[in-house]
This record gives C-alpha cells, structure tokens and sequence, in this order.
C-alpha cells in the first residue's frame, strides 16, 4: 500500500517522493517513459553522460535547493553561454548587447533599443497571433530572419507562422553585455548525470 501515487519521474515528481520518503511515507512513481527523469534523463554512452532531450543546466536563486541539490549529488560549475553560426558569422546568445553590436554594430543600449524599435514596424502595436508575429514584436527583423526563423522551424518541424506566440514569450533580451544565459546566483551540471540525482 502506498501513500502517495506519483505521475511523472522528473525533477518534481523524483524531489516530491525523496521528500515524502524524508517523512516515512510510501511512494509509487511512475512514468511514461522507459527511464526515469523525465526531461533531464541521461544516458552514458562511450564514456559520455548525454542528456538525452537536450542540455538541461541546474539553475536556481534559491540558497535552499543549491543546499538539497548538492547534497545528494557533486555539481560542476557550468555557465552556459552559447554561440549561433549563421552563414558563417558568430552571434552570442542569449540576444545582449553582443549580439546587436555584432549584427548592427551598435554599443550602446540606447541605439540597440532604437534600431530593434524601428524594425518592429507594423508589429509594434498589434496581438500576434503566432510565433512569427511575437518575435517580429519582440525583436525585429533583422534578428528574427537571422537567428529566429531557421532554428524555430528545423526545431519544430513546421513554419514559424503556424506555431504558437507563447513559445517565445520568454526569449531573453538583454541590454547589457552579458554572455550568461541565466542570471541565477547557482548553477551547475551534475559530475555524473540526472540520473543518479533522480
């Protein structure tokens, strides 16, 4: 007999059974996939641990899980800064004042601001109703057809313009020169993969 039936072996199904375990209760999880964790499952191959949906870096301002987290597994210190190849010219990411230096050459906030509001356009002002239209909204044209479109549409397989606005929403746009795609005080990979956290 179990206490607690949980749906999903992610970080938050894993964190919730090891809590409720912490207290003397009984848990099943389970799962739909083959492996537990969810998202952030990992595989060792030749040597490798490899995330099996894309990198996952454990992030988080809360002093609390860094302490929980940490104390269950050896965390690597990792900033992830990442670089996108278009056409064989590098732009940092996540959008900083980098990356508007190196497509426009501008340097400062100000004129970035100015050149991503005057390719806003028609767009500015309206409800987008997908994908394309948010990221035009958001960024402009010049961003969007370089670093936007492509990646979105080889990503999920289908045109920008039938995908919907909220995928976006939480692009980073940064005017400061800062590399780091996140702004947590704690981040890290785990020495040996999710999986033995999960």
């Amino acid at each position: 007999m179990y206490d607690y039936l949980i749906v999903g072996s992610g970080l938050y199904g894993a964190t919730f059974a090891y809590m409720a375990r912490q207290q003397g209760r009984k848990c099943l999880v389970i799962d739909r996939r083959e492996q537990a964790g969810g998202n952030v499952a990992c595989r060792r191959m030749e040597g490798i641990d490899v995330h099996l949906y894309g990198p996952h870096i454990f992030h988080t301002d809360n002093e609390q899980v860094w302490r929980l987290v940490t104390s269950l597994v050896t965390m690597n210190r990792f900033t992830l800064c990442t670089i996108a190849n278009y056409r064989g010219r590098l732009y940092n990411l996540p959008f900083n004042m980098y990356t508007f230096h190196q497509m426009w050459g501008v340097v400062t906030p100000d004129e970035a601001r100015r050149k991503i509001e005057a390719q806003r356009g028609r767009y500015a002002g309206i409800t987008p109703r997908n994908l394309e239209e948010q990221a035009l909204q958001m960024v402009g044209s010049d961003i969007y057809e370089t670093l936007i479109r492509g990646y979105t549409e080889k990503q999920w397989g289908r045109p920008c313009h039938e995908l919907p606005p909220f995928i976006i929403r939480r692009l980073p746009l940064r005017f400061t020169y800062d590399n780091n795609y996140f702004t947590d005080r704690y981040q890290g990979v785990h020495e040996v993969g999710y999986n033995i956290l999960i």
